[in-house]
């Protein structure tokens, strides 16, 4: 029973990873994934096959343990769905704020931002902002804004193409230092892993590294050489609404506001988030986006109306896919070297330390393999495999491989397939061009955070 949760989850894991081949929406194997191996964990261990381990450690056996075990194995998976609930209610209140400021046309103010012909100042300017936006409102949305951009800026597809392509990495290498800049980032900082100063103060440097060097070397490609018509004139200003600015920096501001209402309070960022939902979505309420603006047409800048275009089936992925990751937590899997019964993902943590005794090594392997395979279930293994202190330096490095590491595929991160589904990016063009760039910023960002946390700070 054991090995058949364990092949569920790979061949869940590869249906996830070939979602474009087979053309299957990678929510469907997530949730019936997760279904499946809570499924045969609640089967096996009421039939006392295997045991169950909650997060504190405490192992239950039903044979021996009866009613009590059985408390303990549905404790255990209200804490796991606690803990999934509190990142998607976190990331609803996000992706609502930002549709809410959408809606307003309140990223129509950046196009104020960009005022070259040079292409290679083009590219900084957009790479600037995709690293400074995603580090506030997440890297896949601030991929989505200015992939936007772009398409009003520049006509040539083969140009676009490369700045998108760009932008991507600078979305990736700005989201890594930011708690509410990945999703990965946000799933550390919820489960105390790392707090918002600690992996801002530790990854920022590597991460402006791994920003900074890919552009520096893109700057000398004959792409980026030259002018370019650039269209920032004509409609920008009648496209934006009275509310344009207000919704932009009430929304941003809030959202930022997330990390030091924690501070302050103490409670779980999502509570911070609800609140930054609720001012914005009031404020909302009452504003007027346009001159006489009429009662009628209220509901079509309406936190209603930015709720129905929340993409749900992310929500669900990562519902399927944290809780089925939660699943082979619990399964008591084998002996750790102190003697005591280990979850799966556990005694696979105590099996790399044993093939690889170097952890920085370890963690940079998960960073390239996060360019294969979605780097959300891989943050969401590793957080059961180590149990390591909060803000300890390989959580601040596992936030940077993982939230940088997806940048060299384009199928290796949200915002690369994001960039991907609006410019038709094609996979082995982003392979020949891109990925040597992305792996560039990637190493040598890796080679800082080690420089710095290993050899300087010791």
């Amino acid at each position: 029973m054991t090995s058949i949760i364990i092949l569920i989850f790979v061949i869940g894991y590869l249906s996830i990873t070939l979602e474009h081949p087979l053309k299957l929406d990678k929510t469907v194997p997530a949730l019936i994934m997760a279904a499946l191996i809570w499924a045969l964990l609640a089967i096996g261990f009421h039939a006392g096959w295997f045991d169950v381990i909650d997060t504190h450690e405490n192992v239950f056996n039903f044979l021996s343990g009866g009613e009590t075990a059985k408390h303990g194995f549905d404790n255990a998976l209200l804490h796991h769905l606690g803990k999934t609930a509190e990142i998607l209610i976190f990331l609803i209140g996000a992706m609502t704020i930002v549709e809410i400021i959408d809606l307003h046309r309140g990223f129509e103010i950046l196009k104020g931002a960009v005022n070259t012909k040079s292409k290679r100042r083009l590219l900084w300017i957009i790479g600037i902002l995709a690293f400074i936006l995603s580090a506030i409102i997440d890297n896949l949305t601030a991929t989505i804004v200015l992939v936007t951009l772009l398409r009003k800026l520049i006509q040539n597809r083969e140009e676009r193409l490369w700045y998108a392509a760009m932008v991507v990495i600078a979305a990736n290498a700005g989201g890594a230092w930011s708690p509410i800049g990945d999703v990965t980032t946000t799933m550390l900082w919820i489960a105390n892993k790392v707090t918002a100063l600690g992996l801002v103060k530790t990854v920022v440097l590597p991460s402006i590294v791994c920003f900074i060097v890919p552009f520096f070397i893109a700057g000398y490609l004959k792409v980026f050489k030259g002018n370019i018509e650039v269209d920032n004139t004509g409609d920008a200003v009648a496209e934006r609404l009275l509310s344009s600015k207000t919704m932009l920096f009430l929304g941003l501001g809030m959202i930022v506001s997330v990390p030091i209402f924690k501070t302050i309070t103490h409670l779980p960022p999502y509570i911070g988030m609800m609140l930054a939902l609720g001012v914005v979505w009031l404020v909302s309420e009452y504003i007027h986006p346009e001159e006489d603006f009429p009662s009628s047409k209220r509901h079509l800048y309406s936190a209603h109306k930015a709720l129905s275009r929340i993409e749900i089936s992310s929500i669900l992925f990562f519902l399927g896919i944290l809780m089925a990751v939660a699943g082979l937590e619990s399964l008591v899997y084998g002996i750790a070297e102190n003697g005591d019964p280990v979850g799966t993902l556990r005694y696979l943590a105590e099996v790399l330390q044993a093939a690889i005794p170097n952890q920085d090594v370890v963690v940079i392997l998960l960073g390239v393999c996060s360019a294969i395979i979605d780097n959300v279930p891989l943050v969401a293994a590793s957080i059961g495999m180590y149990d390591s202190p909060t803000d300890s330096i390989l959580w601040h490095f596992i936030a940077y491989s993982a939230g940088t590491g997806g940048s060299m595929l384009i199928i290796g991160s949200a915002a690369g397939v994001a960039a991907m589904g609006m410019e038709k990016i094609d996979f082995i063009w982003y392979l020949k061009k891109i990925a040597w760039l992305a792996f560039a910023g990637f190493i040598t960002g890796a080679a800082v955070f080690i420089l710095l946390e290993r050899v300087i700070y010791v």
